[in-house]
């Protein structure tokens, strides 16, 4: 089957859809539209469905009609006021044909739902042989063709390389694609006989086994008739032209409308036929298309007319044909051989497409569920097909059976059998006007053709009779031709009843009248019944249609809880544009509060409010303003302190009662979309805090007032693995970074320092060592710190810190001074420091976290160690509201090199394993690493924000990313264990683009400029943390290369100010000292 993601292809100008019933062309309109919303079809095509004149006007006939219609159209749009051929000019036009009744689709072969999924797919939906067939005539034969008319039959299961390499230089005409089928299959089929050339010779139908012969190319295939074929201007201009000539202009609608008799064309075996090269006047005339069978002689003389017409206006257009021998051509037969469509080729389990099966080991391999809901204990034997189904076992379906259209409803009635070779269906009608539903059942190996010894549930007539007791004038007219008395024809489905309503039963009890006695029969016979044939003209295709978008939805609602719940990385956003382009958002919404309010995990939970959150920005439909943006509107309020209590079921409640006064437009539905993912961000801080349990601390000698403890660290470097740390990847995934605890220009240049002073307030410096250049702040009461969960607010971050450290709690009715004096006799001074700028990118915040923690606890009396002080960070930054992972404070508070890991489960636990290297690497490291400061400021909010929208979304890419990312750490630990710096420089870049298809957008122009003159030079480079800005960090080639590069730069345009620092590895990491004593703790 064709794959359904493709490149851009061709843009139709109209896309014509024929259909043979009037009630249906609404119903087929309307589906064009939403494959066109869907992106399918292009925004601007013109898309129509439109009725054949007469039911049987033949491929041909309905051809020229639906190109007179579409000219029509192209027509009136360009102010034309008669049809001209000239719109055709510049136009591309594909004409799909509906085709005849198809027993085992209710609505065609074009509409029936194939066992394929498209998980690239925007929106998530059924793939139907119509999405397969545009999808092939818009990106695979399409592109490259000239302007003109493509006409594709819909009959047809297709295969098509990617680029079948059709050229179309110089060409003119029309040309037919053609397949490779085997001899024996052409006998049944037509057949292309050409020359060297490509021109078609002839076309043979059924034919004889010397004519095939003549086909056969080599390799032993024949060139197949496949439904496909390309009229250039010129030659559609010759066809459009018959419209207005008798009688061929009774194959439109306006020849009908004019008191036109009508005729029956074939499109290949008239319009094409007379175009093939061996191909005589006399012959021509004399023939007629083997889908006209033989009629009297004035219908013969009216289709002689109507040849000699054809051949005067397309006999001198060349006939070519394209042959791909790597496609495949299947048609979408009436017998048996349909089902094995579903079936084959078999895996080692079942098919199990669009469907939630409770329990699918009970389901054969070879077996296949399209579109189902399946509850409780059902059996499905191998070559059996389910598909639209809602059923509740327990139930047992053996091999070889089709059973379709049937709801919970009618379960009942099939439970204590065992179907076998059976095709049961439950049918959508419309009698009268009233809507009802029907149910049919016949044999697998049943004859659906028209004349010949016929069968009924596998067996002859005769034998049918003898076993239900029905009787052949039940069934047919006595004035029925005993050749007319088929399948077809047979009046065997009941469709009303006086008394009751009708269900599977009334068909079912067939296969055992004996145990049902005579009440059966007399029922069936009390009924009104119609034939397959006319039940066709009754069948409700926008009912079908409906009832199959309904239960789409319906196991759609399953699946999205399964995902979730089993916390699956299956993306939901597909579903979910498609829940919100259907118009049905609503129960999807009250699925995910469901889920979130029911979860265990808090990880579970916030996804599904993530989930919510983009339903809404769904629903906002690209207005309404951007998805990040502040959360703390006061009407959330309540739902937040749920939520913040752990009383999830009452959060979610309160946030679905808020919701639903938000979405009358898109502003609002924007703003609702950030308060859900506000709310999911409380559930993250819940998950990270579990880290709290590793934080242990160990009393001390409180150091004396006026004694500072001072914490001075390194920078960090990330190798690898970033991003795989941010709750909730750390958690749900499980991390892995490869970090380098780095001096930059031989400093160490992030620090603290803290000391107990007599006062009973918080003395707060944030800025430079020296005193007077930083900025300072006083807090002598609780409201003073009350912004500690405000990022921006002035000596937040230390605020947090004493918090975070014990000392001081905001919520207790002691006041601050109460507080410190009961417990440390006096107040507290800290000061912290870094000299690397704002956005770095070189884990500055979360390490200067860890510092003033680390000097603060000291001072405080309490000894932290360095892996606690890890956890304790994590703690702090979630009070802060930052978020944000634990590689910064790894990378900068642990030495040297080394590797972070955590988990995919809950605590979440921080593990550190150093990297051993070979003697002198450390050296050789230090010779090739520079750091580039590239004077872009890094906005890592933002980036963060949308890293964790597209994680919750589950975005395959991304997903997909994220595992290369923990699984590149390791080999990254590998190559430093080896030693190999060329082998680092390649992991460098691979981790960069690793970054940039996790966060789009944080690769600044300067940056790409900068990093591309400096490729000669380098073995690798990445922007540090989050990239976006900062600095860039470079391993070179040579050793000692500062002056090289600040050269090569110098003479680059465009750069802005940057500067280029000295790095090298630093093998102590955090250090805390008491300068007084000069202790070293």
């Amino acid at each position: 089957m064709a794959r359904m993601a493709q490149p851009k292809g061709v843009d139709w100008t109209v896309l014509v859809l024929t259909c043979q019933y009037k009630d249906s062309v609404q119903v087929f309109q309307k589906e064009l539209e939403v494959r066109q919303k869907r992106q399918q079809i292009p925004a601007a095509t013109l898309v129509l469905a439109v009725e054949d004149p007469e039911t049987r006007v033949g491929s041909g006939g309905a051809t020229l009609n639906a190109l007179l219609v579409a000219a029509e159209h192209l027509s009136a749009r360009a102010g034309f006021t008669v049809v001209t051929a000239d719109v055709l000019h510049l136009a591309w036009i594909l004409i799909l044909h509906l085709g005849r009744d198809f027993p085992f689709d209710d609505c065609g072969r074009a509409f029936t739902c194939l066992p394929l999924e498209s998980p690239q797919a925007p929106e998530e939906a059924l793939v139907c042989n119509l999405d397969c067939l545009l999808d092939i005539m818009t990106h695979r034969l399409g592109p490259g063709c000239p302007p003109g008319v493509w006409v594709c039959s819909t009959d047809m299961l297709l295969s098509i390389p990617v680029n079948p390499e059709i050229s179309w230089d110089g060409f003119r005409g029309a040309r037919v694609i053609a397949f490779p089928g085997s001899p024996t299959y052409a006998m049944d089929h037509g057949v292309y006989l050409t020359d060297s050339q490509g021109f078609v010779l002839d076309i043979y139908y059924q034919g004889t086994e010397a004519e095939i012969q003549r086909c056969v190319k080599p390799g032993g295939h024949v060139p197949l008739v496949s439904g496909i074929v390309f009229f250039s201007v010129e030659t559609a201009e010759h066809l459009l032209a018959t419209h207005v000539s008798p009688p061929l202009d009774a194959c439109t609608y306006m020849g009908l409308d004019s008191g036109a008799r009508p005729v029956q064309l074939s499109l290949f075996f008239d319009i094409l036929l007379c175009m093939a090269r061996n191909v005589s006047r006399e012959d021509f005339l004399v023939g007629r298309p083997p889908e006209m069978g033989h009629g009297d002689t004035a219908v013969a003389d009216y289709l002689q007319s109507a040849r000699a017409q054809l051949w005067r206006e397309l006999r001198d257009q060349p006939l070519t044909m394209a042959y791909i021998p790597e496609g495949s051509y299947s048609y979408m037969t009436s017998n048996s051989d349909f089902l094995l469509n579903f079936t084959l080729p078999r895996g080692p389990g079942a098919k199990i497409v669009h469907s939630q099966v409770e329990e699918p080991e009970l389901l054969e391999p070879g077996s296949c569920v399209v579109s189902c809901l399946l509850e409780g204990p059902i059996h499905l034997g191998s070559g059996s097909v389910l598909q639209h189904c809602h059923l509740q076992g327990p139930m047992h379906i053996g091999s070889g059976c089709l059973v379709s259209g049937l709801d919970v409803a009618q379960s009942e009635a099939l439970r204590g059998l065992e179907l076998q070779d059976l095709i049961l269906q439950g049918h959508h009608t419309r009698l009268h006007g009233c809507p009802s539903q029907t149910f049919t059942l016949v044999g697998r190996l049943d004859s659906w053709e028209r004349q010949g010894p016929g069968t009924y549930l596998n067996m002859s007539w005769s034998d049918f009779f003898q076993k239900t007791g029905i009787r052949e004038w039940d069934l047919w007219d006595p004035d029925t031709p005993p050749a007319q008395r088929g399948l077809p024809s047979a009046r065997l489905f009941p469709v009303l009843h006086p008394s009751r309503t009708l269900g599977p039963q009334d068909m079912l009890w067939m296969l055992d009248p004996k145990e049902h006695g005579g009440e059966a029969l007399r029922t069936w016979r009390a009924s009104w019944r119609l034939s397959w044939e006319q039940l066709q003209p009754c069948l409700d295709r926008a009912a079908t249609l409906a009832s199959r978008r309904d239960l789409f939805f319906r196991q759609s609602l399953s699946k999205a809880q399964r995902v979730l719940e089993a916390r699956q990385d299956l993306s939901l956003r597909p579903l979910i544009r498609a829940a919100v382009r259907e118009g049905c958002p609503g129960p999807l919404l009250a699925k995910l509060d469901q889920v979130a309010a029911g979860a265990r995990d808090p990880g579970v939970a916030a996804r599904a409010l993530a989930c919510v959150a983009d339903v809404l920005g769904c629903m906002a439909e690209g207005q309404g303003g951007l998805r990040s943006g502040p959360a703390a509107n006061p009407e959330w309020t309540q739902s937040f302190l749920y939520l913040e209590s752990r009383d999830l079921a009452k959060g979610v409640e309160a946030l679905a009662q808020e919701r639903d006064k938000w979405l009358s437009r898109p502003a609002l539905l924007v703003r609702a979309a950030r308060h859900y993912e506000g709310a999911g961000q409380i559930l993250i801080r819940q998950a990270v805090l579990t880290a709290q349990q590793f934080v242990s601390k160990e009393p001390v000698e409180l150091p004396a007032p006026g004694q500072w403890v001072v914490a001075d660290c390194p920078a960090r470097v990330d190798f690898s693995g970033g991003w795989s740390d941010t709750p909730p990847l750390a958690y749900e995934l499980g991390g892995a970074v490869l970090g380098l605890a780095v001096r930059v220009d031989g400093r160490r240049p992030i620090g603290a320092r803290a000391r107990r002073i007599l006062e009973p307030e918080l003395c707060l410096a944030v800025g430079p060592q020296q005193d007077e250049m930083a900025m300072k702040i006083v807090c002598r009461s609780l409201d003073d710190l009350q912004d500690y969960c405000q990022p921006h607010a002035p000596g937040a971050l230390l605020k947090a810190a004493f918090i975070c450290a014990g000392i001081v709690d905001v919520h207790s009715k002691l006041s601050l001074s109460e507080q410190l004096l009961r417990t440390f006799g006096g107040g507290f001074e800290l000061h912290t420091w870094s000299e690397l700028p704002h956005g770095s990118g070189l884990g500055t915040s979360s390490i200067l976290a860890g510092a003033a923690l680390a000097a603060l606890q000291r001072a405080a009396g309490q000894a932290v160690g360095t892996e606690a002080l890890i956890h304790a960070v994590l703690h702090l930054e979630q009070v802060l509201t930052t978020g944000g992972g634990w590689q910064d404070q790894v990378g900068g508070l642990m030495p040297g090199i080394k590797v972070g890991r955590s988990k995919a489960q809950l605590p979440l636990k921080v593990e550190v394993e150093e990297i051993a290297v070979p003697k002198g690497f450390i050296q050789k490291l230090n010779d090739h690493l520079l750091l580039v400061y590239t004077g872009k400021t890094r906005l890592a909010r933002n980036l963060l924000q949308d890293v964790l929208r597209s994680w919750y979304a589950r975005l395959p890419a991304v997903v997909q990313n994220a595992h290369s990312l923990v699984r590149q750490t390791e080999e990254c630990a590998e190559a430093f264990r080896q030693g190999m710096l060329p082998l680092l420089g390649q992991y460098l870049t691979s981790y960069w683009e690793q970054k940039k298809r996790m966060a789009p957008g944080c690769e600044p122009l300067a940056v790409r400029r900068m990093m591309d003159v400096l490729a000669p030079y380098v073995h690798g480079q990445s922007l540090a943390g989050a990239g976006g800005g900062g600095f860039l960090y470079l391993l070179t080639k040579e050793p000692q290369q500062k002056e090289v590069v600040e050269a090569v730069l110098a003479k680059t345009e465009g750069l802005g100010n940057f500067s280029v620092h000295l790095v090298e590895v630093d093998s102590q990491g955090l250090r805390l000292t008491l300068p007084r004593s000069e202790a070293s703790l």
